[in-house]
């Protein structure tokens, strides 16, 4: 869909299972932080005005990425990449190179937003439907009055010159954190894409968290996202929509970790009969 992504942005090497404080998981480096850590990592670029772009890996995602070399070249580009789902760090573990927890990307928009009352820090919402994204602001507002919006705006655009407006409309807004409300891989490309324009220190996709900060869908019980069953709670609310991305997606993947599983464990036995 976008112009090849530049290809200067040094590749973040998986040579090793481990290196400069990030694991490698099937083939994508993920950086061992806590929800916490990433806020803190992704702020300290604000007052310097250096672009901070994350990428929150899960399952589905790696399956994607798999088949899809702009996606993939994004991940191991990306300035912080943490791990979403609940898998990703059962996997670290099986893989015995734990992750601290998970970076889930609903907590970390939440934990910027509340930041950024405390902190005066602006924010510019992009994505969903109109509807939807005027009233997550308005929810927004009115839990945190202090909070500064840059602005907002829906996340369609029926030409490229429409696009291109919106993109000068949030450089022009100098926010300090971008939350993108797009679906998988449309806004890891369409940020990539962008990225320069934008010229934002912090850039967070959110996927469709904005839909629950308005209200239209409702996220699972914290015993269930504990559990890592966050994923079967949105399937029950979308079936028909989901039931590829968490049914068929997660049996790759599950494939995908015991494979490396056994190839380590091959590996270790190789050496262990050699020596």
């Amino acid at each position: 869909m976008w112009p090849e992504v530049d290809a200067k942005i040094a590749v973040r090497t998986t040579a090793g299972p481990e290196r400069n404080g990030r694991v490698d998981i099937l083939g994508f480096l993920v950086d061992k932080m806590t929800l916490h850590q990433c806020v803190d990592r992704l702020t300290a670029a604000i007052p310097l005005g250096r672009v901070q772009h994350i990428v929150l890996l899960n399952a589905a995602k790696i399956v994607r990425a798999r088949a899809d070399a702009e996606l993939a070249h994004i991940i191991r580009t990306a300035d912080l990449v943490g791990a979403d789902g609940v898998s990703l760090v059962w996997t670290s573990r099986i893989l015995s190179r734990p992750l601290p927890g998970r970076v889930n990307g609903t907590d970390l928009m939440n934990l910027l937003i509340e930041v950024s009352a405390q902190r005066g820090y602006r924010i510019y919402f992009l994505g969903s439907t109109p509807a939807w994204i005027e009233k997550a602001v308005a929810n927004v507002q009115k839990k945190y009055p202090a909070l500064q919006v840059a602005g907002y705006r829906n996340g369609y655009f029926s030409c490229r010159e429409e696009e291109r407006q919106a993109v000068a409309d949030i450089a022009a807004a100098k926010a300090d954190i971008l939350l993108v409300g797009m679906g998988t891989p449309m806004k890891e490309k369409w940020v990539r894409h962008h990225i320069r324009e934008l010229a934002t220190p912090v850039i967070h996709g959110v996927g469709g968290s904005f839909d629950i900060l308005a209200g239209h869908v409702k996220r699972a019980p914290l015993w269930m996202q504990q559990w890592g069953l966050e994923w079967f709670y949105r399937f029950l609310q979308e079936p028909r929509r989901l039931w590829r991305r968490y049914l068929v997606t997660n049996l790759i993947f599950i494939g995908l970790v015991m494979s490396q599983k056994f190839k380590l464990w091959f590996n270790f036995r190789s050496g262990a009969d050699a020596g």
